[in-house]
């Protein structure tokens, strides 16, 4: 991909399974990369795997649901490597206890919220400054598909994640002209650690054969799209929200 060589990115949430393969993809292409999780051990572990192959990443603790925390790997990005071209926002979780709208109890809504919504949100606040003062950039955001499908299980984990829509084009429409893009992906089924370890034969099965394709996805086709995002041949896309997803739904 063109343009990604010598530029600098975080990945937060960047430990295990789409955030670490997105890490290792843009160190691939060239960029350096400062990794981000609740779990530092995970993200020095990437990082070191990652120098050890010649490229240039840092792991470091990171809160996203935090200001401080996220002011904080901003300023590593810069203090490390000497700018900040891209973030790419990569949080998720606080499924546990969100069953349906009647069975949902208000502080798995309130944990959702702050994982899922807040986190981006914040993260926004602390790498946009930077990037409005160099005069480029971009944001790229880890949805769901869940946002869009209505599932009839989960309500908090969609409405969270539909959020991050509206930061998409909030963000590219307020800041497009300043040079600043922004564009979030959607995952379909993705073969992560955590996911295999929750997901049983019967389920998986069930999701290959709902698909129009051939396999379930895997975190390196994510980190494919992102690394698309942020590098050049990636600059008249802003606004946009990717389905990557096999085809698992249908739109434009």
């Amino acid at each position: 991909m063109r343009g990604l060589a010598k530029k600098v990115g975080v990945v937060a949430g960047g430990g295990r399974g789409i955030g670490a393969a997105t890490a290792r993809r843009l160190s691939e292409e060239g960029a350096a990369v400062v990794i981000g999780d609740i779990n530092q051990a995970w993200a020095e572990e990437i990082a070191v795997s990652i120098r050890s192959g010649g490229g240039k990443a840092i792991g470091m603790y990171l809160d996203g649901t935090k200001a401080a925390s996220q002011a904080a790997i901003v300023k590593a990005a810069l203090d490390e490597f000497g700018s900040l071209d891209f973030y790419h926002s990569n949080l998720a979780g606080g499924t546990e206890g969100d069953v349906d709208i009647l069975n949902c109890p208000e502080n798995v809504l309130d944990n959702s919220f702050a994982i899922n919504t807040k986190s981006h949100f914040l993260a926004t606040q602390a790498a946009l400054p930077v990037l409005l003062e160099r005069g480029s950039g971009t944001m790229i955001y880890t949805s769901s598909g869940a946002a869009i499908s209505g599932n009839p299980i989960q309500v908090a984990y969609p409405m969270t994640k539909n959020a991050i829509h509206a930061l998409v084009r909030h963000v590219a429409r307020k800041f497009g002209k300043k040079g600043i893009r922004a564009n979030g992906i959607c995952p379909g089924v993705v073969m992560t650690e955590a996911l295999k370890q929750h997901l049983s034969e019967d389920f998986a099965k069930a999701a290959l054969a709902a698909l129009p394709h051939t396999r379930l996805g895997q975190p390196g086709d994510i980190a494919g799209a992102v690394a698309f995002l942020a590098s050049d041949d990636g600059q008249w896309i802003n606004g946009q929200v990717w389905h990557v997803n096999g085809g698992s739904v249908l739109r434009d």
